[in-house]
């Protein structure tokens, strides 16, 4: 009896033991230790193919255009205006001359490493660094710039360049999606979507020539020479100005189509220059009270208020008065619209234009010649 007893108690003890240590090392396993806390069930959505975007998702064109738009900044030696005066010199000291740094966004259009940008964004600019999305850098040169159109083309010598593809902005309609590219506020690439809000916009007080595409895609300081690009990632404009109280995007966004930019980029590589048509004349917006004072029958065109002596426009016969309806067939009906279709026309070839003069209809063919820069022009 004595020795179940010792038995027992020795099992007892053995088991005591194991409790012990047991409900010290895992207390789960005895429904010991701290408290469980309570878990939340959650439902995981089955991983994507990394072939099949989101619906809806513009990811594949910012993939395929972002990585051909570049961050531009530039910088330039601006003196203190007054610095020269001895009196100023003798108040404030040598002020001599400061560094002026500017941001803004360009486009990769060819492997050559030219790139599209605003003529604002590198205009009195002593050097230029782009800056790639792969972080890689170097200098650009100015090939040419368009200030009518505040276009410019840069150069940049690296290798293995992204290139963006060309887009058709004359196929583009309002309410189309759009994406907008660039380096905003200098925080680094950017991509902001929306729809096309308007097209043709004009007489903004931009540009000489204005036919904006229109967006309500998110364009902000810095954005500008950036890219305006389908949702499948095909260039359609470079991102130029916004309409804005507060510096900021409003929702009123304008890019530069690129059919514009395109004839400008091939003008100043293989000429140096865009080339336009010029017929010396000054137009003006038809009124019930301009047709009335010129005589002139007609409630619709563009009336020319001057006409400058031996220029084209003069040769061909007309006159201060005239009413001009069309061009090459194409109506002009706004200002805007006659300096394109002038602009338009290859000096030195003939081209028909329809006039109003009093009660008459006349067909005058006119010789444009080449449209002075914009430093020396006084006519259109």
């Amino acid at each position: 009896m004595k020795r179940l007893w010792l038995l027992f108690s020795q099992a007892v003890t053995v088991c005591l033991a194991a409790y012990f240590v047991v409900a010290t090392l895992q207390p789960d396993w005895v429904g010991r230790g701290a408290p469980q806390r309570p878990t939340v069930t959650l439902l995981q959505a089955p991983a994507a193919e990394p072939e099949q975007p989101v619906a809806g998702s513009f990811s594949a064109a910012a993939r395929k255009a972002a990585p051909a738009v570049v961050s531009i900044t530039t910088s330039k030696e601006v003196r203190q205006p007054r610095s020269s005066d001895p009196w100023f010199r003798f108040f404030f000291g040598d002020q001599g001359t400061r560094s002026q740094t500017g941001l803004g966004s360009g486009v990769i259009i060819s492997h050559d490493g030219y790139i599209l940008t605003n003529n604002h964004v590198v205009e009195g600019a002593d050097e230029i660094e782009v800056t790639l999305s792969d972080s890689r850098r170097a200098s650009a040169s100015v090939i040419g710039t368009d200030p009518e159109t505040d276009l410019a083309i840069l150069k940049i010598t690296l290798d293995k360049l992204p290139v963006i593809t060309l887009g058709n902005s004359d196929q583009l309609s309002v309410g189309d999606q759009v994406l907008a590219i660039g380096n905003p506020f200098g925080v680094g690439q950017t991509v902001t979507s929306g729809i096309v809000s308007a097209l043709g916009r004009s007489e903004l007080g931009i540009n000489t020539f204005e036919n904006f595409i229109q967006t309500d895609a998110a364009i902000n300081p810095g954005n500008s020479g950036g890219a305006l690009v389908d949702v499948q990632g095909n260039l359609l404009g470079i991102n130029t100005a916004i309409y804005s109280r507060s510096g900021g995007s409003m929702g009123i966004g304008f890019a530069i189509p690129v059919a514009t930019a395109r004839l400008v980029l091939e003008g100043i590589v293989r000429d140096g220059q865009v080339t336009r048509g010029w017929i010396g004349v000054e137009p003006g917006e038809l009124s019930p009270e301009l047709a009335q004072t010129f005589g002139v029958h007609a409630s619709e065109g563009v009336i020319i208020t001057g006409v400058l002596q031996g220029g084209p426009a003069a040769q061909a016969g007309i006159r201060p008065g005239d009413v001009i309806m069309e061009v090459g067939g194409t109506p002009t009906q706004s200002v805007s619209q006659l300096l394109s279709a002038v602009a338009a026309l290859k000096p030195g070839h003939e081209a028909a234009f329809a006039v109003q003069r009093g009660d008459q209809r006349l067909d005058v063919t006119v010789v444009p010649g080449t449209r002075p820069p914009l430093r020396r022009r006084q006519q259109r």
